[in-house]
């Protein structure tokens, strides 16, 4: 997800600078936009080098002849169809009053009259400023539009005087901003250790047994669980795509090290999710040099670690939830690896399919817990959805103890 982060002109500008981070914490993109009073407060460069994006600091940029670049002049379409939500902090009372008429004078609000997406401001301003009735009028005209405020709180303000004005704290804005997306924050406060990826199992410096796994399932479980409030420690095999920033990230190859790096973090996670593809066996006497072609060959291999039996044998309090990816038979299969090896919750997909499971970016699953012997189905769809799906049901299983039924 992408948001716009309008910075305008007060004192409380500085503050962005933490939001910005914030939000890159929680997984999301940031693009900030600046008005020519907040720029006397904050340079540019601090928030292009938070967000790694673009700062947009007026409706026309110059170029080499310092003439108007034309294509700039629509840029504001371009963001306001990009961006997933518009967040003003800090809001003054002229923006506000901006925002409330339709005035469209610069970048920032002819942003706000461009996006469809939510819109949240979080107003800071001497308490005088605040109290007027203008602004409490411009105020009233924002709410019924859908604008979601967050109330500013008091305390000494920077004019000297004491009272309404002050900035929300950044973690009261940033609740808002997540709600606007749609994130809860149900899982503030827990840690998730996550596997993902294939592993790489050596037969020669230059040859390795391994999988179609892309690692894509774990990314967006990685990403979902920080969007909702979690810390993710994500223990990887190689995959080529980019894990979220957000994320504690361990890098694997084998098999074993995957296991050595999900037992040592194990005491730090309150959840696990192993969606992790593991090679099952391995050369039992891997060459320590290229083996040349001479024509037909067999390889002596040995099974690998059972990396989520053993999680799930340590598991105490703590949910553990598998990923399994069968050819034939699924849900009985499924139901198997559940209760055989004691995990909470088990996911499931059919991988013979075209078009989901390994090497895409669409899933089809089926959900199976230990406290029911309903299936839940999740149709194909991004492994996005797949992940909210999951860690909607893992919510639950956390929030509603199991009972005694068994699968």
């Amino acid at each position: 997800m992408k948001i716009g982060l309008g910075v305008t002109g007060g004192i409380a500008a500085y503050k962005a600078a933490e939001i910005v981070r914030l939000l890159q914490d929680r997984g999301i993109r940031v693009q900030v936009i600046m008005t020519e009073a907040a720029q006397e407060f904050v340079r540019p460069l601090t928030f292009a080098a938070l967000s790694g994006e673009k700062v947009v600091t007026g409706m026309f940029s110059r170029g080499e002849e310092h003439e108007p670049n034309i294509s700039s002049a629509i840029e504001h379409i371009a963001v306001a169809q990009s961006i997933d939500a518009l967040v003003v902090a800090p809001a003054t009372a002229d923006v506000l009053a901006h925002f409330a008429q339709g005035i469209a004078n610069d970048f920032l609000t002819a942003l706000y009259l461009a996006t469809t997406a939510p819109v949240v401001v979080a107003p800071a301003m001497n308490v005088n400023m605040w109290n007027h009735a203008a602004t409490r009028a411009n105020l009233e005209i924002l709410r019924k539009r859908g604008v979601k405020i967050v109330e500013p709180g008091s305390g000494y303000l920077a004019c000297g005087m004491t009272g309404a004005g002050r900035l929300a704290e950044n973690e009261a804005i940033i609740a808002a901003t997540l709600e606007a997306l749609g994130a809860s924050q149900d899982l503030s406060g827990e840690t998730v250790l996550l596997t993902a990826g294939p592993t790489r199992e050596k037969i020669d410096p230059v040859r390795y047994l391994s999988n179609r796994s892309s690692g894509r399932m774990g990314y967006a479980l990685a990403e979902a669980a920080l969007r909702r409030g979690a810390r993710v420690l994500l223990v990887t095999g190689p995959t080529a795509i980019k894990p979220p920033s957000a994320a504690e990230v361990t890098q694997v190859e084998s098999a074993e090290a995957m296991r050595n790096a999900a037992l040592e973090l194990l005491p730090e996670s309150t959840i696990v999710i192993m969606t992790a593809a593991v090679a099952d066996y391995r050369a039992k006497n891997p060459g320590s040099q290229k083996i040349k072609r001479k024509g037909p060959m067999s390889l002596d291999l040995e099974p690998t670690a059972d990396i989520l039996k053993e999680i799930a044998s340590r598991k105490g309090s703590r949910l553990v939830v598998g990923f399994a990816a069968e050819t034939s038979n699924a849900l009985e299969n499924a139901r198997q690896k559940l209760t055989g090896k004691n995990l909470d919750m088990i996911v499931v997909n059919d991988v013979s399919r075209e078009g989901v499971g390994f090497d895409s970016d669409r899933n089809a699953v089926t959900i199976l817990t230990c406290d029911s012997l309903e299936t839940i189905d999740v149709p194909e769809t991004g492994k996005w959805d797949v992940a909210q799906r999951v860690l909607d049901q893992i919510v639950r299983l956390r929030d509603h103890p199991k009972s005694a039924v068994k699968i």
